[in-house]
């Protein structure tokens, strides 16, 4: 009767750990993974903790790697910035002249005035439109004061020489008037003119120092004048 007990304990032992066996080997990998993974609650402290970047405010959720410097590029490669400067199509410009008007052979007179022009450049490049008027007066003649006004037009031409200088050359023709009436002739004549100056650029170069001198020829009571004629002036560029 004992041995039969014992036999029979046996096999129920024998078949417990058959069925725990087949019950094992039924369940999925992912359960098993799952019931062998340690329960981690509120109050335990994880053995490992993982090393974890912090996440740039700029950083999108799917940016988990840090991308690379690009190599910088070599002298060749990089681009060729130029400077950029304004370039002013019309010029103003007034100032102080001195006319010395030979009237005849012997016969001058120094006269100060008044010196205004205006420019235009098209396109900003070197040859421009130049026109001039200029009033001047001076000593007595006789009875009156001498008056002299003349106004003209012509090209003018520019040359960039650097360290913020303009060197300029022009030939102008037109009329001028001299007052008072001689018994030589008439007040009114042809005029012409032609010189050249220079231009000193400051603030950028919309406002320039200007110093010119010219020639001017006339041809008053029947005889011809060349009178030299000398100006400084302010020039704004527009």
């Amino acid at each position: 009767m004992k041995q039969f007990l014992v036999i029979a304990a046996l096999l129920v032992v024998a078949a417990c750990v058959q069925a725990q066996s087949v019950s094992n080997d039924s369940l999925p990998a992912e359960t098993i993974a799952a019931a062998a993974a340690p329960t981690v609650t509120a109050d335990s402290t994880p053995l490992v903790a993982a090393e974890v970047a912090p996440a740039s405010p700029n950083s999108s959720a799917f940016s988990l790697a840090a991308t690379p410097d690009p190599e910088p590029a070599s002298a060749d490669q990089r681009p060729t910035v130029y400077g950029v400067l304004k370039t002013y199509n019309w010029q103003a410009t007034a100032g102080y002249t001195f006319f010395r008007f030979y009237i005849v052979p012997h016969v001058t007179r120094d006269m100060n005035g008044l010196n205004l022009g205006l420019v235009y450049y098209p396109g900003g490049h070197w040859i421009g439109v130049d026109g001039e008027f200029i009033g001047a007066w001076g000593a007595s003649l006789g009875c009156c004061t001498t008056k002299y006004v003349q106004g003209m037009g012509g090209p003018r031409f520019r040359w960039a020489v650097g360290h913020g200088v303009d060197l300029w050359a022009h030939g102008m023709a037109g009329g001028a008037n001299f007052l008072p009436q001689t018994v030589f002739g008439s007040q009114g004549a042809f005029a012409w003119e032609a010189g050249g100056g220079a231009d000193f650029n400051v603030h950028q170069k919309r406002w320039a120092y200007r110093v010119s001198a010219n020639v001017v020829g006339t041809r008053f009571f029947s005889t011809y004048q060349y009178s030299p004629n000398v100006s400084v002036g302010i020039v704004f560029k527009f």
